[in-house]
């Protein structure tokens, strides 16, 4: 019976052993196959422990890399510094930059990267500007010649570039449902939505001639002059910033009166960028999305007309704003001009607007009748300053 006893106890602890062997066999057979690193040594280091991360973070990065354009990985991808470790950058290697969302994005940024290296760019400006709206910004860059007109003309130089048409052969025209200047200056009669649709007729006479400088019975409307003998002191406004600059108009005013104006816009339908270069001002082709590519407390003056509005979510316009802040030197100038919205969003903009530390100079709220007052639209149109002192 004794003997009946151990043979059974042994049975017992011959199957316990049975089983953890073979749970001890699956875990380290399934290791090897799913980590690329060696087994680490009983005497594990820091070291050890960090190249198998390294390696294994590799090779998840490769199986991602195996989705993306060739052309966008050989930019994006980390690059060794041709000296080593850099003390500047701290690091001996450096990853290009490239928009967060371009991958949300996978045919258009294949087509996008689709390219003969050292040849011709596709003609895609349409393709690239609706990745850069959807948040592929910056777009990567590319090793290929851009598409360009093929005899283009030489710029008019100044004061004439300022107020004049440039020749339509200056434009690479395919883009846009208008093949002239002619056609974008008529445009403003037509009953079709465009954006910005009469800032193209820069004649005399014309609605752009007139904006920020003729008189206006309309508080909404502030006029360039008034806004730079707002400055302290004045004649301390000398470079700023306009967001969604249009045809340059804004700019080619202020450098009229001895101020540098850089204006960011896009080419919605137009080539808004173009035309500006033509007239002689700096055009920044950057979404309202983008960090402002400023360093902080360094610009005199801000001003953005239309574009900060109500179609942006209320969290990123909290960002814009604070990054407004930020580029603009104490005492500095925001000039926030007809910021759209309707009534019942009053409540909602507003302490977003206050929350981030501006001084009032001026505030004026008014109605948009243009529509009728049922729609219940509104404008704000503020000049708002950097506190001088004590803005951080």
């Amino acid at each position: 019976m004794d003997s009946s006893r151990s043979h059974h106890r042994f049975s017992n602890l011959l199957c316990l052993f049975v089983l953890l062997f073979s749970n001890l066999l699956t875990f380290l057979l399934f290791s090897s196959s799913s980590s690329s690193c060696p087994p680490c040594p009983s005497s594990t280091t820091t070291t050890t422990v960090a190249a198998c991360a390294t390696t294994a973070a590799s090779a998840s990065s490769s199986n991602a890399d195996a989705s993306l354009p060739a052309e966008f990985v050989a930019f994006t991808s980390a690059q060794p510094l041709p000296f080593g470790h850099n003390p500047n950058m701290d690091s001996a290697e450096i990853h290009p930059p490239a928009g967060l969302a371009c991958p949300l994005f996978p045919d258009d940024l294949a087509a996008f990267m689709s390219y003969p290296v050292n040849g011709s760019c596709p003609d895609d400006e349409p393709l690239a500007q609706r990745l850069l709206l959807r948040g592929c910004e910056p777009l990567p860059r590319r090793r290929c010649r851009p598409a360009a007109p093929p005899d283009p003309a030489s710029p008019l130089p100044h004061p004439a570039a300022l107020w004049s048409l440039p020749p339509d052969r200056s434009i690479h025209w395919s883009a846009y449902s208008c093949k002239s200047f002619r056609c974008l200056v008529d445009r403003k009669r037509s009953p079709s939505f465009d954006d910005c649709k009469d800032c193209f007729d820069i004649l005399d006479g014309s609605r752009e001639r007139l904006r920020w400088v003729a008189p206006s019975d309309n508080p909404l409307d502030f006029s360039i002059d008034e806004v730079l003998r707002a400055a302290d002191p004045v004649g301390s406004v000398r470079i700023g910033l306009d967001i969604g600059g249009g045809s340059g108009t804004f700019a080619v005013r202020m450098r009229e009166r001895n101020v540098t104006i850089v204006s960011t816009t896009m080419n919605l339908n137009g080539p808004f960028s173009s035309f500006m270069a033509a007239r002689g001002v700096v055009p920044l082709y950057l979404s309202v999305s983008q960090r402002l590519p400023f360093f902080d407390n360094t610009l005199d003056l801000v001003h953005s007309m239309h574009v900060l509005s109500n179609w942006i979510p209320t969290t990123l316009l909290h960002f814009i704003l604070f990054d407004i802040y930020r580029v603009l030197r104490p005492g500095g100038l925001f000039w926030l001009d007809h910021f759209f919205f309707v009534e019942p969003q009053m409540g909602e903009y507003v302490p977003v607007i206050d929350r981030v530390g501006f001084k009032k100079l001026r505030w004026e709220v008014g109605r948009k009748l243009d529509r009728g007052l049922e729609l219940r639209e509104m404008y704000i149109s503020a000049l708002l300053q950097k506190p001088l002192k004590n803005s951080w």
